[in-house]
């Protein structure tokens, strides 16, 4: 497969996108809905503005081949799953646990990212990874609060991390071959088809008594959130996206100061100088670290 240098606005969009994903959680805990139905009103609402901006952008909707669309209901079906679990994980556990190990598969997609590349990371690769992980750790270390109280949260969150990792490698696989609307309103589709059934089995309240935090929450998170990291995956290799991800701990933690009155102590600012460390190193010329796959004309 071709390979392209990174896309001059992917960087640019990635740290936008992940800004507007670290949202997600405080406006989940706001939508007065079930866990399962607020992740199905963020897929379903967000369909129209997705279907809307394809047209405009000449980017119709349209199915794909058969691989293609296999590979992206995959990815859609691991997505659903992981904010069913992520969702519920957020009102079972302190939104700094909530937000380390739903996180985790930034790093996991890190590590992927260097599998990929087929050959031993360089030392600036292993030194950005590094300074990535403790700043994650000094951010949550404050925050996070491991207990038997929180222990079922906790597990729902990470199990959430490791299937939206699979949702972000399916859409690597694909990204070389379909533009991002497309792909991001078929795997949105079909994900909000699996979960109003499980929302409904669930017994959940599923219709908003207002609806103005799940269209923030669609809006926010799905639109602009996932369109614009669905646009950068096609344009920077998958060790740059998932430091990049990293961000969304800190912007929480900032979240959680503003909102909620949280400490923001000196560790969490340090752990915030950490992981931008750690994007800089990432992003200096190296060998060694494959280029993404070319994005569709």
């Amino acid at each position: 497969m071709t390979r392209s240098p990174d896309h001059p606005f992917a960087f640019a969009a990635l740290l936008i996108g992940s800004t507007s994903l670290a949202f997600g959680p405080w406006l989940v805990r706001l939508t007065g809905v079930g866990s399962v139905a607020a992740g199905f009103w963020r897929l379903a609402l967000a369909l129209p503005f997705l279907f809307v901006i394809a047209a405009v952008t000449r980017q119709p909707i349209h199915w794909p081949g058969r691989r293609l669309v296999l590979i992206t209901v995959l990815g859609g079906f691991f997505f659903a799953a992981d904010l069913a679990l992520w969702h519920a994980g957020i009102r079972m556990t302190k939104l700094g646990n909530a937000t380390l190990f739903g996180n985790t598969s930034s790093l996991i997609f890190a590590v992927y990212g260097l599998w990929l590349a087929g050959r031993a990371p360089s030392a600036t690769q292993v030194s950005a990874l590094g300074l990535a992980v403790l700043g994650a750790a000094l951010l949550m270390g404050s925050s996070a609060e491991l207990s038997t109280r929180n222990l079922a949260g906790d597990f729902l969150a990470l199990s959430a991390g490791v299937l939206y990792t699979g949702y972000l490698i399916a859409v690597q696989r694909v990204r070389g071959e379909l533009k991002p609307l497309p792909l991001l309103f078929i795997a949105s589709l079909f994900g909000a088809v699996m979960l109003l059934p499980l929302s409904l089995a669930l017994g959940e309240q599923v219709v908003p008594n207002d609806w103005t935090y799940v269209l923030w929450l669609a809006i926010g998170s799905q639109v602009i959130g996932q369109g614009l990291l669905v646009y950068a995956i096609g344009g920077l290799p998958p060790l740059v996206v998932g430091l990049t991800l990293l961000t969304q701990p800190a912007i929480s933690a900032t979240v959680g100061w503003v909102v909620y009155r949280e400490a923001f102590t000196w560790l969490d600012a340090l752990g915030a100088v950490a992981i931008a460390a750690a994007l800089v190193l990432v992003r200096l010329p190296q060998r060694g670290l494959r280029a993404p796959v070319e994005q569709p004309t």
